[in-house]
């Protein structure tokens, strides 16, 4: 046996991985990891979660819930009180009320992590793989860490894959299996000189399938969005920037040159594509998923288990909510875990599917339109006021 065994290793410090450790911390040992340096301010070229930074109504329940409260430094103005919704073939477009927390996501993610006080940190640490090491009956798992230039391994009974689209965990368990959608997420940046004082969803087939967004960030403008993956990726986000002019939007002055940021974004659209976790060793050592109880194993929480909307593709409550549910299934402790957390996930997959039954009226474009022209549950806006 290793001469220190941690009960659980999260891999990934956003929203749900910092959660799932701060609610873990103090009633076990949980080493946390991730790729940026979140205890300290990011340097200038280092990578950044991609992410537009809205906390939506659900998200700001989930944060009540755990008797919490953002502090002004991960806010950002303007507080947004409206979606301004517009079909950019049709230039149909309405505003409907929807309320908004605006936020820097890296100041987010730094604040949460800094709440895991009783987690040991591995920050600026990428994870390079994970091995089931089998020691007669305590077997447990090697992670294999990349910091420094140093390689580092740290040994677990539960491994929690909280690292998003690109999940190493979620690869580990089903790498032939079901999964969600895979998109682009394109953003880029801008100076913004007449801001608009409102989240734009933006709809166009040629363009994606899903959505683009204007948020407005204090004195910039974020534009995005979720494009399918391909090499016209780029050419179809340029497409999205030369309409949105004749819409209001300055994009005139850059506020950064170079290539947009982009990251891979997750679309759950079949229940299938949720996975929880477990897995168990073929005899040749090579792992596999099943859905029995166990004792310890693998665990995915967050998007990287496809906790994400599919309509809107808002994924801060679905981060919350999944990781207090896996905190509440470890409680009793490691063995029988995912029974517990597939109980206690219950709602949120009820949720998902409520989303995707949503889903076509948004996105199949005559349905949208017709919405749009109906105007129901649409706020008359008066800019002369």
């Amino acid at each position: 046996m290793p001469s220190l065994l941690y009960d659980v290793a999260i891999l990934g410090a956003g929203p749900a991985g910092a959660t799932l450790a701060r609610l873990l911390g103090g009633k076990m040992r949980v080493l946390l990891v991730d790729r940026r340096p979140l205890d300290r301010d990011p340097a200038p070229g280092q990578p950044i979660k991609s992410c537009g930074g809205l906390v939506a109504p659900d998200a700001q329940q989930a944060i009540a819930q755990f008797g919490l409260g953002l502090p002004d430094s991960v806010l950002v103005g303007p507080q947004l009180f409206a979606v301004r919704t517009i079909d950019l073939p049709s230039r149909q477009e309405r505003f409907y009320q929807r309320f908004y927390i605006n936020v820097d996501r890296e100041r987010l993610d730094r604040w949460l992590a800094g709440l895991a006080t009783h987690a040991e940190p591995r920050f600026g640490c990428v994870a390079r793989g994970v091995e089931r090491i089998e020691t007669g009956a305590d077997a447990h798992y090697a992670i294999h860490l990349r910091q420094d230039g140093r390689d580092i391994v740290e040994h677990a009974r539960l491994v929690v894959g909280a690292d998003g689209a690109e999940s190493l965990v979620r690869r580990l368990l089903a790498p032939q299996g079901p999964a969600p959608r895979r998109y682009a997420a394109i953003q880029r940046w801008f100076e913004a000189r007449d801001p608009q004082p409102f989240f734009s969803a933006l709809f166009d087939p040629a363009v994606t399938d899903f959505y683009a967004w204007c948020i407005p960030k204090g004195d910039r403008l974020l534009v995005g969005a979720a494009l399918p993956p391909g090499r016209d990726a780029h050419a179809r986000f340029d497409r999205l920037l030369a309409e949105l002019p004749a819409f209001g939007y300055d994009l005139s002055h850059p506020a950064s040159p170079g290539r947009p940021e982009g990251c891979s974004l997750l679309r759950p659209l079949s229940p299938h594509d949720v996975r929880l976790g477990q897995a168990a060793p073929h005899e040749s050592g090579v792992l596999r998923a099943h859905d029995d109880g166990g004792e310890g194993g693998l665990a995915l929480v967050g998007e990287a288990a496809g906790f994400v909307s599919p309509s809107s593709a808002e994924g801060f409550s679905y981060a919350y909510r999944s990781a207090l549910a896996l905190s509440r299934a470890l409680a009793p402790g490691l063995d029988g875990w995912l029974p517990r957390y597939r109980a206690a996930t219950a709602d949120l997959r009820a949720n998902l599917a409520g989303k995707r039954l949503k889903t076509p009226v948004m996105y199949q474009p005559a349905l949208r339109r017709l919405a749009l022209r109906s105007g129901l549950k649409s706020l008359e806006i008066h800019e002369d006021c």
